[in-house]
């Protein structure tokens, strides 16, 4: 019987992954403020705590691409 090996961890396009990932909360962010001018109160304060929650996760996001770009360049 034959074992199948995992596939070799391909990080090379992590960075570019994570920066479209960043890119595509801030598009989120923006949408959703625009919708809470036309929102109830309760609308707007959810909209509010998840778009705190979404910039959160940039900043995750943004320490994460220079994570990647520094193990990147330190495997040259």
């Amino acid at each position: 019987m034959t074992q199948n090996k995992p596939k070799p961890d391909d990080r090379s396009d992590n960075v570019e992954k994570l920066q479209e990932m960043v890119h595509n909360t801030i598009e989120n962010m923006e949408e959703a403020e625009a919708t809470m001018e036309f929102s109830n109160e309760k609308d707007r304060s959810q909209i509010a705590a998840k778009n705190e929650k979404r910039r959160e996760s940039i900043d995750s996001l943004r320490q994460e691409i220079k994570d990647e770009f520094q193990a990147q360049h330190n495997q040259e």
